[in-house]
């Protein structure tokens, strides 16, 4: 059994991401029921759910890149509150096009994004609980292959998308319990 011994830099940062790790849970959790019952059209509903979860994820950066300071560098966080904004103004712009193209912008992101929560959660190993971060983000990346392959599919639906959010909402969730220890500082 092995225990953190977290300096008071990472305790406070461990303790800030977990509570952001339990809404980030929270809100893929319900983002994605809602999305499914709304994933057959892009109807103002799905539209709106679609644009609002990367706008989301810039918000979730924001504060981890807040959080993170003591910590090391938030420059890639910084990277992903651009990719995520750019998404949301893509998504947005994409749902005149429909699903397919919809599908492809938020595949693109996906990949980005993933690429980026693996290489974050790699160099935060030390913090303990980064490893559901750095699966979460490989998986990630698999998953937004699929939905640019899945784009071209005969008749292609969101129901994908919808449920790529429970993944990774169960992985925020195993990572806030995990990130328990060094954030009591043991």
């Amino acid at each position: 059994m092995s225990t953190i011994a977290a300096s008071p830099g990472i305790s406070g940062t461990a303790s800030a991401l977990r509570r952001l790790y339990f809404v980030r849970f929270a809100f893929a959790i319900v983002w994605a029921l809602a999305m499914f019952t709304t994933a057959s059209n892009l109807g103002p509903v799905a539209i709106t759910l679609l644009v609002l979860y990367p706008l989301f994820d810039v918000a979730a950066a924001v504060i981890d890149a807040r959080a993170s300071r003591a910590t090391g560098s938030p420059a890639l966080l910084y990277v992903n509150i651009a990719v995520s904004l750019i998404t949301a103004i893509g998504v947005a712009i994409a749902c005149a096009s429909g699903i397919p193209a919809v599908l492809r912008v938020w595949g693109a992101w996906a990949v980005v994004a993933g690429l980026v929560q693996l290489i974050v959660g790699v160099t935060r190993r030390t913090m303990g609980g980064q490893w559901p971060m750095i699966i979460s983000g490989g998986i990630s990346v698999l998953a937004g292959a699929s939905f640019i392959v899945g784009a071209s599919a005969d008749n292609p639906t969101l129901i994908n998308a919808a449920g790529y959010a429970i993944p990774g909402g169960i992985f925020f969730l195993i990572s806030a319990f995990r990130l328990g220890r060094a954030a009591k500082g043991n």
